[in-house]
């Protein structure tokens, strides 16, 4: 039984089952704590505050990534990094948007390019994704050996 119960937490589904569970107990505790110092009204315009401020800061973020995405592409790059950041800034404009400080901590964090970058190259020295680049005899990246040069011409019966 000790290893089903083991097995149950490592779980994703359990696992998130535990998350939606602690973080708003987490976040209704701290919220409380603050408002006890500062007051109910300043303590929701603090959380209302950091929505609005994140979700400015958010918007830039994703305008300069989008840019970044086209102008790969422009250059025929395959853009990875940049939609690995957009992912990241999906997930922290859900953290923005919901109310509570730490949630808010954590994704103004991923609004951090650096931190971002590091979270990345983090995860993907951990994952089993590989990347490989082919060349051609002539050693151009990305060059496909079994793509034919020529012309075509469709005639109608």
């Amino acid at each position: 039984m000790r290893a089903s119960s083991y097995g149950a937490v490592m779980n994703p589904v359990g696992l998130l089952f535990l998350l939606f569970l602690l973080i708003p107990l987490v976040e209704i505790y701290f919220l409380i704590q603050v408002g006890s110092i500062i007051g109910a009204i300043p303590t929701i315009a603090l959380v209302i505050f950091t929505a609005l401020l994140g979700a400015m800061l958010l918007r830039f973020q994703g305008l300069a990534i989008l840019q970044r995405t086209r102008s790969a592409m422009a250059q025929g790059q395959v853009p990875a990094m940049e939609m690995f950041e957009g992912v990241l800034l999906v997930f922290s404009g859900a953290l923005l948007l919901t109310p509570g400080f730490v949630t808010d901590a954590i994704g103004f964090l991923f609004l951090v390019p650096p931190f971002r970058k590091m979270v990345i190259h983090w995860f993907l020295s951990k994952s089993t994704i590989k990347t490989q680049q082919f060349r051609d005899s002539s050693g151009e990246p990305g060059s496909d050996p079994h793509t034919i040069e020529g012309e075509c011409r469709r005639e109608d019966d």
